[in-house]
């Protein structure tokens, strides 16, 4: 891409996306995560009510009276966005690809970050660890994750949630807000993974669908290809049998995918290529 082609388009996303990232965040952006911690502050006597776990007891000791210790919410989070640059990426059949939607979903965070002096990092996978951009705070740092989404060419096609995971456990390690986004068109194997990694960190779940993946149309027969495999379909959607069942399966992954999440405790909403991602990034975070 031309450099002023992709400075077009950064800001043309720029724009775009800081001005929603107040509107979904409503100012509420710290109170939506959970993942804040608590800074050691000073000590100071023990008063009644006092949760009895916050005693110092060497300070205690040395001084003959009960002392507790204080604690402050730290004002600073670092948030990390886990984001899925295989080859599904590269569909959509209406308003735009998936991977578009993906880069506006990650700007959005990356400018509420950013307007919270809070540092922002971006782990880019497909089924090997693609790109790490290290937790940083700024405007620069910001344009350049994006720059970094719309250009990025991923070495591999396909998908490994479970490495993502791993990776995102061991290479992060102060407590961090996570979004991961992705379609999740991968095996299931990564369960495990992703409840370790919901237990250091506060994980955000965003959910990339196309309504084509979801109910297939009626419009006879056509040529299917999946992007990872590379492996080609024929398949007559006039076909009623074959579109009930299609319907099915479709019915068995979304359940699967939501019992992942319940399981794993983790916050997740589905957003469709077709639709504005205001509204259902708004019922997350209120939610929240």
């Amino acid at each position: 891409m031309e450099t002023s082609e992709l400075l077009k388009k950064v800001r043309k996303i720029e724009i775009k996306t800081r001005g929603l990232s107040s509107q979904i965040f409503s100012g509420e952006y710290h109170s939506a995560f959970k993942g804040r911690g608590m800074a050691f502050s000073e000590v100071r006597e023990y008063t009644p009510g006092d949760d009895v776990r916050t005693i110092d007891w060497n300070v205690t000791a040395r001084f003959n009276t009960p002392f507790v210790k204080v604690f402050e919410e730290e004002r600073e989070l670092s948030v990390v966005l886990l984001v899925d640059v295989s080859a599904s990426g590269a569909f959509g059949t209406s308003k735009q690809l998936k991977q578009e939607l993906i880069t506006e979903l990650c700007a959005v965070v990356a400018f509420s970050a950013a307007q919270n002096n809070d540092k922002i990092g971006v782990i880019f996978f497909s089924d090997k660890i693609e790109k790490f951009i290290p937790p940083k705070k700024g405007k620069s740092h910001v344009l350049r994750i994006i720059r970094e989404l719309i250009e990025f060419k991923p070495e591999s096609k396909k998908t490994n949630l479970e490495l993502a995971l791993k990776y995102l456990t061991n290479v992060i390690k102060k407590k961090s807000i996570v979004f991961l986004v992705s379609d999740f068109l991968a095996e299931t194997n990564y369960k495990d993974a992703l409840k370790i990694a919901n237990k250091k960190h506060d994980l955000v779940a965003l959910r990339i669908v196309d309504k084509t993946e979801t109910e297939l149309p009626k419009i006879g027969l056509i040529k299917l290809k999946d992007n990872e495999s590379g492996k080609l379909m024929w398949v007559d959607t006039d076909n009623a049998q074959f579109r009930k069942q299609y319907a099915l399966n479709q019915v068995k992954f979304e359940n699967e995918i939501k019992d992942i999440f319940n399981r794993s405790g983790i916050d997740a909403t589905k957003i469709y290529t077709h639709e504005s991602y205001i509204k259902p990034l708004m019922n997350l975070f209120k939610n929240r």
